[in-house]
């Protein structure tokens, strides 16, 4: 099987340049220049590396532009679990593709508790952006929520590209000497329409790489065919086991990747014994597919997952630990999975899952799911609390 995909345009290939290039400097500790959709211009940081010469250079350059104090961008997620807000965002203010965004912004000066007369400081913004780190904040200030699209969004989907905390310090400077600014201090400037576009773009795009057979211990009958975007984002399995017939309903599992218990066989969840039991029950069936999604813990990535592991440790459930992080309880599409179902010539399948969700979003997307069948395994005495919550607050039909 092969996938006949579409050629990538000259104009979707450089937005997927600039803001690969954007996301890779921000994961360096770096700062970029972001030309918001809203026609703003800020200078962005990702908060979590935010130390006080990273603050100084963001001052700095900002200064130089005529640009305004540094804030501190999160999520509304983020700003409750801080203790900023009461609740989260009106829905028509919200980002379609993520949370709310909360702009903080302590302006210097002796009436801003816990800012020492000194603005957004490095101890401040950890505080503030990082969930592990206890205690909180009073600040004599009014948090300022903006409605999406905002440049400001745009910079947190910026850092949730990068797999770092949804937390961002910005700067804005005049959106006619943002050019300027950015030459002057060699930095790489991202437009906020391309990263809006970039995610659903590769995702809708995906292509066949390379296919090879790796004959499973439960599946010996079993090909790899490995698919990844144009623009040379992250890689996406399917494992096709047997010779499943295109006509026909393919038995089908979407599997998010869970680095600790795929490969590890940790038994805070169920993923491993999900994946394997897939692989075996498929065989026992004759034929279908694993999709084997490059979406660590829901679509958070491994640190983030790891952050949430901490707050779980001292007894926040699943669904709010990704919440208190920042992160909306699943940051999951299934897009990936439906191009890559069409790709193979599947059009219809036999869903095995309990999450509804998997569900409506492939039927979204253009996949047929005739049955829903059940895949249910026992817990181990570690991972109840995380069924449990599977169910009562994610809907899983457990």
């Amino acid at each position: 099987m092969s996938l006949a995909a579409e050629p990538i345009s000259p104009l979707l290939r450089t937005a997927s340049r600039s803001v690969q290039r954007v996301v890779s400097e921000l994961r360096r500790g770096d700062l970029v220049m972001l030309q918001g959709g809203d026609g703003r211009a800020l200078l962005v940081r990702a908060a979590e590396m935010a130390d006080a010469p990273a603050l100084a250079l963001v001052r700095q350059a900002a200064a130089q532009g005529g640009g305004g104090e540094p804030a501190l961008v999160v999520t509304d997620k983020r700003a409750i679990a801080a203790g900023l807000l009461t609740q989260a965002v009106e829905p028509a203010q919200a980002d379609p593709m993520g949370a709310g965004t909360v702009v903080i912004a302590p302006a210097p000066g002796p009436s801003n508790k816990g800012t020492s007369g000194q603005g957004l400081t490095p101890d401040l913004v950890r505080l503030l952006a990082d969930p592990t780190r206890p205690g909180h904040a009073t600040l004599d200030i009014t948090p300022i929520v903006r409605p999406f699209p905002s440049a400001e969004g745009e910079a947190l989907l910026l850092v949730k590209l990068a797999r770092l905390l949804p937390a961002v310090v910005v700067a804005e400077v005049p959106a006619a000497r943002a050019a300027e600014v950015a030459a002057r201090n060699d930095l790489l400037t991202v437009r906020g329409a391309d990263v809006q576009a970039y995610q659903a773009a590769g995702e809708s795009t995906l292509r066949q790489v390379v296919e090879a057979s790796v004959p499973l211990l439960d599946a010996e009958d079993t090909r790899l065919i490995a698919f990844r975007a144009p623009d040379g984002g992250v890689e996406h399995l399917a494992i096709l086991i047997g010779n499943p017939d295109p006509a026909q309903p393919v038995l089908a599992r979407l599997h998010s990747e869970c680095f600790t218990g795929d490969l590890l066989g940790s038994l805070r969840c169920d993923c491993g014994a999900q994946l394997r039991g897939a692989i075996r029950e498929i065989a026992a069936q004759g034929s279908g597919v694993v999709l084997y999604l490059a979406q660590e813990g829901r679509n958070i990535g491994l640190m983030n997952k790891l952050r949430a592991y901490r707050l779980q440790d001292a007894g926040v459930d699943t669904v709010d630990a990704n919440l208190m992080v920042g992160f909306e309880a699943d940051e999951r599409t299934y897009l990936p999975a439906a191009t890559m179902l069409k790709a193979l010539g599947f059009h219809a399948v036999r869903l095995m899952t309990n999450n509804p969700d998997k569900l409506s979003q492939l039927a979204r997307w253009g996949v047929q799911v005739v049955d829903r069948v059940p895949h249910i395994f026992p817990a181990n005495g570690h991972n109840i609390a995380y069924l449990r919550t599977k169910a009562e607050k994610a809907g899983h039909l457990l």
